[in-house]
């Protein structure tokens, strides 16, 4: 629609995002989660949100900008509460693994079916930056986490590590194919737990497998 094509002619560009802004942002993030992304406009944003279109201009361009800004913060909130949990004590490689996936699965939780789609179609600059650095990231940690798992003697020590990694990506970029894993069929968050248990038992070592299967129990017991 015109509106999101907007350019606020008050000023060049947007501010930089202050305290309101990232609020506006998580609160977007939650219209979008929800409703999707194609069908909302920056007025359905803006009366969602209890501010003027006005507001929202001081902050965003357009709606490309907005949802290029929304991914960004999301990323940024994303890898930080991933860091808070691998930094905590008294955890092995597969206990932090459990703990990520458990974060992951967590704000995958209520996302609507066609976001992926909807990014892909019509944000594909924003969409295409936001994966890029997500496999970046997700690649990293893996690698951390399986030398790590090789070190404490839980996972193989004949892991080819950038490979796997690498598989580790193509998995989790598998899980928002809605053609592969329809919505109405496949639960976002058995599908994470699904690569969990899949990738540990391909790595684990004997002490690995026996840990897993002991954990498993333990957490489905307090569940």
């Amino acid at each position: 629609m015109a509106e999101d094509n907007h350019i606020s002619m008050d000023r060049p560009g947007a501010e930089p995002m202050d305290k309101r802004g990232h609020r506006i942002l998580e609160e977007t993030a939650k219209v979008f989660w929800k409703l999707g992304i194609k069908s909302v406009t920056m007025d359905d944003v803006a009366t969602r949100l209890g501010i003027s279109k006005k507001t929202l201009y001081q902050y965003v361009s357009d709606k490309n900008d907005l949802v290029d800004r929304v991914l960004k913060h999301l990323s940024v909130c994303y890898k930080c509460d991933i860091d808070a949990v691998r930094a905590k004590e008294k955890q092995n490689a597969i206990d932090e693994l459990y703990a990520i996936t458990t974060t992951v699965s967590g704000h995958m939780q209520g996302i609507h079916p066609s976001i992926h789609f909807d990014l892909e179609k019509y944000h594909p600059a924003a969409f295409h930056n936001m994966l890029s650095n997500k496999r970046r990231e997700i690649f990293s940690c893996m690698s951390e986490n399986m030398a790590r798992g090789i070190t404490e003697g839980l996972y193989r020590d004949d892991l080819n590590i950038p490979m796997i990694a690498t598989i580790y990506i193509a998995r989790f970029d598998m899980v928002f194919d809605g053609a592969l894993f329809p919505p109405e069929q496949f639960s976002m968050d058995d599908l994470h737990w699904e690569i969990f248990r899949y990738h540990v038992r391909g790595i684990a070592s004997k002490k690995g497998l026996d840990y897993l299967e002991k954990k498993m129990t333990k957490e489905r017991v307090n569940a």
